[in-house]
C-alpha cells in the first residue's frame, strides 16, 4: 500500500499513562512553499512530547507532514498551524515543536512552539552522577 498526503493524524493508547516520559521525533525532509515567491523551503523538524492517554502514530504523521509540500505558508504560521495540528490530535501533557529552516537569502530561520496542558507541571530532573 503507498502512502498518500493526508491531514488526518491517527493515535493510539499510551502504554505507560502513569509516567511522563518524552517521545522525541525527528523529521530531516519537511517541505512547503513561499508563499510570496513560490519557492520551496525545506526545514528540519524536531517534535518533542510527553504523552498523556494517546500517542501520534508515525506513519500518518509521515503523510501529514507530506501533506504541506505544496500548501504555501510563512515559516512561522507552518509551524504554530502543526503544533495546533499535533497538540489536538493526541492532547499530550507537553508538546515543543522547533522547525530549522534551510538558509534562504543568507538566513536561517528557527521557528519553536511549545504547548502544555494546563496544571501539568515537568518533574524535577534528578542530577546524574
Amino acid at each position: 500500500m503507498s502512502l498518500t498526503p493526508s491531514n488526518t493524524l491517527d493515535t493510539f493508547d499510551n502504554p505507560q499513562t502513569a509516567r511522563d516520559y518524552s517521545i522525541q521525533i525527528r523529521i530531516p525532509e519537511f517541505t512547503c512553499l513561499c508563499p510570496k515567491t513560490g519557492q520551496p523551503d525545506f526545514a528540519v523538524l524536531y517534535l518533542d512530547y510527553v504523552p498523556d492517554q494517546q500517542c501520534l502514530e508515525l506513519k500518518a504523521l509521515k503523510s501529514y507532514i507530506w501533506s504541506y509540500r505544496e500548501t504555501g505558508a510563512f515559516h512561522e504560521a507552518v509551524t504554530n498551524q502543526m503544533l495546533d495540528d499535533l497538540s489536538a490530535a493526541c492532547q499530550p501533557r507537553y508538546m515543543r515543536l522547533r522547525a530549522e529552516f534551510n538558509v534562504r537569502g543568507g538566513i536561517y530561520t528557527n521557528v519553536v512552539v511549545q504547548f502544555q496542558k494546563p496544571g501539568w507541571q515537568p518533574p524535577a530532573q534528578v542530577p546524574l552522577p
